[in-house]
């Protein structure tokens, strides 16, 4: 595994953190759907490059990473949607948007 992807490991993880702590104190039930998905997405990146790190050839190391960059696409596409529908506010969405930003430049 090369320095970059240990990057992205750890950073995938540290986003996960913040989705699922978004998640805890943002959840409404009329939402529900759209919460779920993006914590379903938002943490699935992770997830991804456990299991990419975890790869026994090239071509599985490489459909994980591009399973986790999908992801991480999904991702901000939720976070447009908070933003545009006033269920996040700025300050969040930027902190959270930025951070995902950088994981598909990693990526």
């Amino acid at each position: 595994m090369s320095v970059s992807e240990s990057i992205l490991y750890n950073k995938s993880h540290l986003f996960a953190v913040e989705v699922v702590k978004f998640y805890q104190n943002n959840y409404q039930i009329k939402y529900s759907d759209i919460y779920k998905q993006f914590l379903k997405s938002g943490t699935s990146i992770g997830a991804n490059m456990a299991e990419a790190n975890g790869a026994l050839t090239e071509n599985d190391f490489s459909a994980k990473v591009s399973i986790a960059y999908k992801e991480m696409l999904e991702s901000k596409y939720w976070l447009l949607l908070f933003k545009d529908t006033d269920l996040i506010n700025e300050y969040l969405y930027i902190k959270l948007d930025n951070q995902v930003t950088e994981l598909c430049k990693i990526a």
